[in-house]
């Protein structure tokens, strides 16, 4: 299985699902590839907003290593599944998709709802961890 989380930077919430599914399935020894991606190119190749990581690692995660990218075309190719966290990032990844089969691989994160994105308010990123941690639990169990 290869999944790719995406948001608008890459700085807050994709790279925190990254890091927690990254950490559940290689505990689970699912032999999971598991990646993140912007739909913006503001942040690339730099890591994770600080206030990421000290969530995730209040929790028991390190996402301090990942550097962020954009999302492109060729990662339809390369992913199974390509979750996005909000509406915005769903119809931003979709419009680059050229088939239905592209198109069927992007899914909200959340199913029918958004994850917030935390940038602007310091008092979210603990919640939004914790929510990210458990979807990444339930998607491990829906799919393995």
């Amino acid at each position: 299985m290869k999944i790719l989380m995406v948001c608008l930077g890459n700085i807050c919430r994709s790279p925190l699902a990254e890091g927690i599914m990254r950490h559940l399935s290689d505990k689970g020894n699912l032999n999971w590839e598991i990646a993140s991606a912007g739909t913006g190119n503001w942040h690339i190749g730099k890591a994770p907003d600080s206030r990421s990581i000290a969530a995730a690692k209040h929790l028991g995660f390190d996402i301090s290593s990942q550097k962020a990218q954009q999302f492109n075309h060729s990662m339809f190719a390369k992913y199974n599944l390509i979750f996005v966290m909000d509406k915005n990032n769903l119809k931003d990844v979709q419009s680059l998709a050229l088939t239905d089969e592209e198109r069927k691989k992007v899914k909200l994160f959340l199913d029918n709802d958004e994850v917030t994105d935390p940038y602007w308010d310091n008092a979210l990123f603990n919640p939004v961890c914790l929510q990210v941690e458990e979807r990444c639990k339930e998607i491990i169990k829906q799919l393995s």
